[in-house]
């Protein structure tokens, strides 16, 4: 399977990009590096794209185990290389669950199969990054 996104500049330092579910998404710098702000940061929707890739695999696990989570985020904190061109080396990727009924072995299982088996984004930065995946239990 083949994805082809087309990036269009739109003046300035911002681009529209396109995406197979239909919509688009604005790309643009800071205004430090000549853009205005506008759009979203490069590098910052790779770890957006991370998060997102693996909490589409948790929710979805989340479900067909029939577990009872009343929230779940993941925090993504990534370090940036000094030299260029700079690059995520290392990323701590953080499932914080809340909840007054946590199952956390199934819940741990399903992050584990995200981590392992299912995240192609995960896939992808392992070959760049070190990664740490930590796992909260917040029980109210």
């Amino acid at each position: 399977m083949t994805n082809h996104i087309t990036t269009k500049w739109v003046g300035g330092m911002a681009f529209e990009s396109n995406n197979p579910s239909g919509l688009n998404l604005k790309i643009d710098a800071s205004p430090d590096d000549g853009g205005e702000g506008a759009g979203l940061r490069p590098k910052a929707l790779m770890l957006s794209s991370l998060a997102g890739c693996s909490g589409l695999d948790v929710a979805s696990l989340i479900k067909k185990m029939k577990l009872d989570v009343d929230d779940f985020r993941i925090e993504t904190i990534a370090n940036l290389t000094d030299e260029h061109p700079k690059y995520y080396d290392s990323v701590v990727i953080e499932y914080h669950f809340y909840g007054s009924n946590l199952k956390e072995d199934k819940l741990q299982k399903a992050v584990d199969l995200s981590v392992e088996k299912y995240c192609g984004v995960m896939e992808m930065f392992r070959r760049f990054a070190e990664l740490e995946i930590k796992t909260f239990f917040h029980s109210k």
